[in-house]
């Protein structure tokens, strides 16, 4: 039924994304920028470390492997509902439109906290290059951050096609980076020698009985963001083999997959890096280096002006993980007023650049308005610190539902080969399984501005979905039993 409210809209130009642009290469690309390796070694490695001590690597490999499931679930969700909506769209039709809206809201609050709490460190990181005395002035941090972050919004405003070249130089500019201060951290003295034991279950029983899923939300935090790729369905090419006409079935599900490979290896190995090079002292909740890690991480290994090329490799991963963001945000925004559930308007986009302007514009005036206030709520540290363990509850919520959905959705085809048995059922379920467990043992350790910002702006969620259920929005309408059966033909028919 949702895939029919967005093809009976899609028609129409105002309500058109611009279709066939990206291609497999492209989409990997949108996932690794997604995920933003630099940003997320710079600005969670030290909040990892205080949670799981050295078992950092464990808490990513552990994490990385319920992550794949359901990047698996997205890969089989994409197959036949290729709507920008995505999970909003999916766990609609398998589960119920409640779960669905959640699904879409959870994303988007999630989107606009990460905005906020991600333009410090791009002020930061400029600054910590060109004048690094002011690196702590907040003021400057705020005015450059919400420079860069006008920036993104321009490029994501001009369309994919600028977006996505933007994307390319950019990520292959800090993967070339990674790869070389990963290999000079590698081969450095080491402060403490590498240990198989950081791989190990063992390593969290030395802590309280939650280290593990404390550890566990920040990986999710890790990972999080490659599902932009899913995002840009409605602007991928097909896959190969398929039709022009046809919507993509495979491509921007392979483009996640391919690009949480990478960044799955480039977190372990700088990981297992500043395990190796970075003193504990320096990781610790009052380290100095509490916003720049990474270029503390440089100075260690190539002191002087070299070393500082790490921190460029941060800066453009900070501005690529804003623009997918973005991306992400305003699609799903796009998505959800084009099935009158938001405001109509949001799901009209300009007719030239076949962007989600309207969506843009209300994204912008958010964030930076909960930027710039946020630069008075607190530190730098705990805005961060809380900011990611709320978004960690978020993505808990809209990874675990679309994990259940895929189950439910290929039910009929999950028996039908050991293949689909694990990558369309096991795993996805595991995936959905790890992520309802992390949310429900992490709750009662968290603070309480953590739980106001994660789960009372998924309260507010609620507001808006009683006026558009209210109004008889047809997202809103369960599907008949006809309907049922008329999706899973259709999913059946795409695999």
């Amino acid at each position: 039924m949702a895939n029919a409210l967005a093809e009976n809209t899609s028609g129409k130009d105002e309500h058109s994304l611009k279709a066939g642009v990206l291609g497999l290469f492209d989409s990997a690309i949108m996932g690794i920028a997604g995920s933003a390796p630099a940003y997320s070694i710079s600005a969670t490695t030290l909040f990892l470390f205080g949670a799981v001590g050295l078992g950092g690597p464990a808490s990513l490999l552990y994490c990385g492997f319920f992550m794949f499931g359901i990047v698996f679930a997205f890969n089989y969700l994409s197959k036949s509902d290729s709507t920008a909506g995505a999970t909003y769209s999916w766990v609609r039709r398998a589960l119920h439109p409640f779960l669905g809206y959640l699904a879409g809201w959870a994303l988007i609050v999630s989107a606009l906290i990460f905005m906020v709490i991600a333009t410090f460190p791009a002020g930061s990181n400029v600054l910590d290059i060109f004048r690094p005395s002011l690196a702590s002035n907040k003021t400057l941090i705020t005015v450059l951050g919400a420079v860069f972050f006008l920036l993104m919004v321009a490029a994501v405003a001009a369309g994919v096609t600028v977006t996505v070249t933007v994307q390319i130089i950019m990520s292959c500019v800090e993967i070339a980076l990674l790869l070389l201060f990963a290999a000079l951290a590698i081969f450095h003295s080491h402060v403490t020698p590498f240990s198989w034991h950081w791989f190990s279950p063992s390593i969290f029983s030395s802590g309280h009985t939650n280290t593990f899923f404390a550890g566990a939300l920040l990986a999710a935090f890790y990972y999080w963001g490659w599902d932009v790729t899913a995002n840009l369905n409605e602007e991928t090419k097909s896959g190969v083999g398929e039709s022009p006409a046809r919507t993509p079935t495979s491509t921007s599900g392979m483009g996640g997959i391919l690009g949480t490979i990478v960044v799955f290896l480039l977190f372990e190995v700088f990981t297992i890096g500043s395990n190796m090079v970075i003193p504990a002292k320096a990781m610790g909740t009052n380290s100095p280096y509490s916003a720049d890690i990474l270029a503390h991480l440089g100075q260690l290994v190539a002191p002087g002006w070299f070393g500082k090329l790490i921190v460029v490799g941060v800066l453009l991963s900070t501005i690529a993980t804003l623009e997918t963001t973005l991306i992400q945000v305003t699609r799903t925004l796009f998505s959800m007023g084009r099935d009158k559930t938001l405001p109509a308007a949001l799901g009209h986009v300009d007719p030239q650049r076949r962007t989600p302007l309207v969506a843009t514009i209300a994204v912008t005036v958010i964030s930076l308005a909960l930027f710039v206030g946020s630069q008075y709520i607190g530190s730098v540290y705990n805005i961060l610190q809380d900011g990611y363990s709320a978004i960690g509850i978020q993505i808990c919520i809209y990874y675990g539902l679309a994990g259940f959905s895929v189950v439910v959705l290929y039910r009929r085809q999950l028996f039908k080969s050991v293949k689909n048995f694990i990558f369309m059922g096991l795993w996805p379920f595991l995936g959905a399984v790890f992520m309802v467990v992390v949310f429900v043992k992490v709750i009662p350790t968290l603070n309480t501005t953590t739980k106001i910002v994660g789960l009372g702006s998924m309260a507010l969620g609620l507001i808006p979905m009683a006026y558009y259920w209210w109004k008889g929005a047809p997202y809103f309408e369960l599907p008949t039993k006809e309907d049922r059966h008329a999706v899973l033909r259709e999913f059946e028919q795409n695999l």
